[in-house]
């Protein structure tokens, strides 16, 4: 879902990699996004809002939401009208669903600056205003919270197929279809490496990207999180995750505690914004489970459990063969992927409290988080780190 600050190009320093790099350029020049040029569209957005006279309102944003989910139906009984699985008025499905869409485009700016509000006030009142306010008492917020709703980028992951490594990242265009990613990533595949192009739910470009296929709690997570990793990139912690995305020093430890912290205080955020403006009283986030009680976050860290086995013994066919079955097993049990890969976990693992990470470094944050006081004493204990082993000695 969140991807920090891509403007770095990838630095190597051997030949092979010179080559590598040299052929997966020649293979994704056609895709790749120009994030510079969409910063620069992104200012002059910017600054029409600064003339706007639109003013931020819960009625809005109450609309927007439900267009999202019709257009989400829409969108559903269209594709299964085309392809014959239903009947229906194609016509008439289309024009509602454009009519939603312009509406939707209309209704985003208000939205944005709604949840803005909502995201920067929610931080402020937990005593987090910026990077260094925990040197110098100043209150004002830093970064700006700024979010842009619509369509994100894809991100292409590459990592060796012999263990799970994200090595490589490159931001694609939004409008990619599943045929443009299928030929890219069987392309990249021959190089002996696995691939996968995954869609982001937002990246943390300036203003933050955010998907406008959402609902307002993930909206939320999603914006809080891509500031949390601009605020961090202020910071010890953030800064090495800057140097490991632009290549010049990687650290796996040092990426997964960035997008755990990140992800881990977004959705504590997220919560309180949620159940203060749009959900009173409800309870707290439950796991989702199938009818069947199939557990899917059990499934996928037994599934890279074993993976994991398999590369350890150099058995890389069969870690493959594995996955394909595990993720046609998923599938009958209602979770689709579309890829099930070393690049898959690569992206995916890095966020030690998700499902597909077996990675200690999530016990270990929550630990740490257990034990402060508040958002802003975990958030002030974890940005002065520079390694894992910080964060071991942390909770000892």
């Amino acid at each position: 879902m969140a991807v920090v600050l891509l403007l770095f190009p990838l630095v190597v320093g051997c030949a092979p990699a010179h080559d590598f790099n040299k052929q997966l350029r020649a293979i994704t020049g056609p895709y790749r996004f120009d994030l510079v040029k969409w910063e620069l569209s992104a200012l002059i957005r910017e600054a029409g809002k600064l003339f706007s006279r639109q003013e931020s309102t819960e009625n809005a944003a109450a609309t927007y939401f439900a267009n999202v989910e019709r257009i989400k139906m829409l969108e559903s009984e269209i594709e299964a009208v085309n392809v014959g699985n239903r009947q229906g008025d194609l016509a008439s499905l289309e024009d509602e669903l454009g009519e939603l869409q312009q509406q939707n485009a209309e209704l985003a700016g208000i939205v944005e600056r709604l949840l803005e509000t909502q995201i920067r006030e929610a931080f402020s009142r937990q005593g987090i205003f910026n990077p260094v306010d925990k040197y110098v008492r100043i209150k004002i917020g830093f970064p700006p919270v700024n979010i842009h709703i619509g369509k994100p980028p894809h991100l292409l992951v590459v990592s060796p197929r012999d263990r799970i490594e994200s090595i490589r990242e490159v931001t694609f265009l939004p409008d990619m279809t599943q045929e443009d990613m299928e030929s890219i990533e069987a392309e990249i595949d021959s190089l002996d490496v696995s691939s996968l192009v995954v869609n982001l739910g937002g990246i943390a470009t300036y203003p933050s990207y955010v998907t406008d296929k959402a609902d307002v709690r993930f909206m939320l997570d999603t914006a809080g999180e891509e500031w949390l990793h601009q605020y961090l990139s202020f910071t010890p912690l953030g800064f090495l995750y800057v140097l490991d995305l632009a290549g010049i020093r990687r650290n796996y430890d040092i990426a997964t505690m960035n997008e755990s912290v990140a992800s881990m205080l977004s959705k504590e955020i997220g919560g309180i914004i949620y159940q203060q403006y749009y959900a009173p009283g409800e309870a707290g986030d439950a796991e989702q489970t199938t009818e069947s009680g199939f557990d899917f976050s059990k499934e996928m860290r037994e599934i890279r459990k074993v993976v994991d086995d398999y590369l350890a013994r150099g058995e890389i066919e069969q870690a493959e063969e594995f996955m394909e079955q595990k993720r046609q097993h998923l599938a009958e049990n209602g979770y689709y992927i579309r890829k099930l890969n070393q690049a898959y976990f690569a992206f995916h693992g890095t966020y030690a409290d998700s499902p597909t990470s077996i990675s200690p470094i999530g016990a270990e944050l929550k630990e740490l988080r257990s034990q402060s006081d508040s958002l802003k004493e975990f958030l002030d204990a974890v940005t002065g780190m520079t390694s894992r082993q910080d964060l071991a000695e942390s909770v000892r």
